[in-house]
This record gives structure tokens, C-alpha cells and sequence, in this order.
């Protein structure tokens, strides 16, 4: 049983979930959220939208949820020193300090404001899956990091790790459960996993719309230029609010669960049609 009249590009039938009836809420700034939105007791960064996927078997919506979205109207005042760059373990060096300072940032959103409890070294955060798979996209000014996502293939192989949702089902990434997902991980060179997503409090208000939008397309630019149609990520803090503004819409594919005070949810997005 599939979605009628959507063409996935690969097989989708285990992601058949059933859709709740859900409305635009505002959180106590005024501003409209995604339904389901938390805030963490640490900071103002919201978590990723409570989709309330149901039991399986249904169609969960007429339309796949994609990031091809009309661009925001955002003042030439304010974009023109934003950089987005995608940095690999060939292209590092031509990029100064950026990985580092990158690395830097992921330890001051994970570690120091969510208090995640993973490795650090010399003020920076890392883990496993910073290996030459990667691929680093990072949104930058001046030296400065705006936010962030990693991705990978989820074909990658590193010893006795693929990509981290896998090893998590596979019961390999203790306290994370092995049951977050609906179905079992792809191992499919047209999905990439994208992980360690934020954007950093510097940002501001003004300006978080052109870094929310930068950052997803250069996502879906890098996930694209080396084959992929999706992107499939556990979506952790900061990113329910700007969905709704941004228009995008995310497929759960997992069950909702909470880590080291962070409340998160697999998702799905289709990013085929984002690279104009």
C-alpha cells in the first residue's frame, strides 16, 4: 500500500503512518509554532514538532513532504555577508579554521546549552561519524557560525559503524533507544542522514529566516549534488518554530523520544526538488 499518485523514488511502503488532525499554536512570544512544540528548561530553542504519528498501515497524507518551497523575501541589508559552505575532509584546507570553529559551535550548542553528554576535545565536539564521509554544512560570517548540519551517506562504513540512526536501531549508540524508527534504517545511496543540526543563539530574530533557509538549502543542495532524493535525520532542538514559517512539512518516521533532557523524532524530507 502506498500514497496514491506520489512517485518516492524508492520504496516507501513502511513509512505508512496515520495523521492527526492538528492546528497552529503560538508560543509565548506570539509567534506561530509547529503543533506539539516544547521549549527546553535551558534555553529559548524549540523542539522539533510532535508529529503524533499513529499506528501503522495508513496513508499518512496526500502530499510527501518536500523542502522545494517558494524563497523568502529577505533584504539585501541583511543577507550579503551570510555564507553557506560545505566543507569535506578533501575541501578542509582550503577553508582556514571554519571545520574547527564549526566543531567549536556543535560543543557550545550540544554540550554547554543542551548538556548532551558526548565526547569533546580541546573545545571541540565530535563523535564517530566525523570521518571522511561527512560532509559538513555550515552557515558562517565573518569567521562566525550561524548553524550547522552533518551529512552522510547511509551506505557508510567505519569500522563497525554506518550512520547513527542504524547503529542506534542496531543497539550500538546506548542511552539512545533502538526502537526510534518505524521501520528498518535505509542503506540507500539515494538517502543521506543529516545529524547535529542547529543554528547557534547568535542568531538573531531578524536575521534567523535567512539562516533556517540557508542551511536547509544548502542541505538539500550538498545531499543532491552527490545523488540523493532524501535526507533522514533525528531533528533535535530549535527547529519547530521556523518549519511552520518556512513552509516546510517533515514525514515521522519514528516514535518520539528524549535524551539528556532534549525531546526528538526522526524525520523524512524529500530534497530532490530543492537545488533550482
Amino acid at each position: 500500500m502506498a500514497a496514491i499518485g506520489l512517485d518516492y523514488g524508492f520504496p516507501v511502503e513502511q513509512f505508512l503512518l496515520t495523521p492527526k488532525n492538528v492546528s497552529a499554536v503560538r508560543n509565548e512570544d506570539g509567534v506561530e509554532a509547529m503543533p506539539g512544540a516544547i521549549e527546553t528548561n535551558v534555553s529559548k530553542a524549540w523542539i522539533f514538532p510532535e508529529l503524533d504519528p499513529g499506528s501503522a498501515g495508513s496513508v499518512v497524507s496526500t502530499r510527501f513532504p518536500s523542502l522545494a518551497r517558494k524563497p523568502l523575501d529577505i533584504p539585501s541589508e541583511v543577507d550579503r555577508h551570510i555564507h553557506a559552505t560545505t566543507i569535506t575532509f578533501r575541501s578542509m584546507g582550503q577553508y582556514g579554521d571554519l571545520l574547527v570553529s564549526y566543531l567549536e559551535a556543535r560543543k557550545k550548542v550540544f554540550i554547554d546549552t543542551l548538556h548532551w553528554d558526548i565526547p569533546s576535545v580541546d573545545g571541540m565536539e565530535f563523535d564517530q561519524y566525523d570521518t571522511p564521509y561527512a560532509h559538513w554544512v555550515v552557515i558562517h560570517e565573518f569567521g562566525r557560525i550561524l548553524g550547522g548540519v552533518r551529512l552522510m551517506p547511509t551506505t557508510a562504513r567505519c569500522g563497525i559503524y554506518s550512520y547513527m540512526l542504524r547503529d542506534a536501531q542496531l543497539g550500538l549508540l546506548h542511552p539512545m533507544p533502538s526502537d526510534l524508527l518505524f521501520l528498518d534504517a535505509p542503506v540507500d545511496p539515494k538517502v543521506w542522514e543529516a545529524s547535529r543540526l542547529f543554528i547557534t543563539e547568535e542568531v538573531t530574530a531578524a536575521r534567523r529566516a535567512q539562516v533556517q533557509t540557508l542551511l536547509m538549502q544548502q542541505m538539500a543542495a550538498t545531499a543532491g549534488a552527490d545523488g540523493a532524493t532524501h535526507v533522514i535525520g533525528i531533528v533535535p532542538a530549535v527547529f519547530a518554530r521556523w518549519l511552520r514559517r518556512l513552509d516546510l512539512a517533515a514525514l515521522p518516521v519514528g516514535r518520539r523520544f528524549e535524551i539528556d533532557g532534549t525531546r526528538s523524532q526522526a524525520a523524512l524530507f524529500q530534497v530532490a526538488q530543492t537545488v533550482h
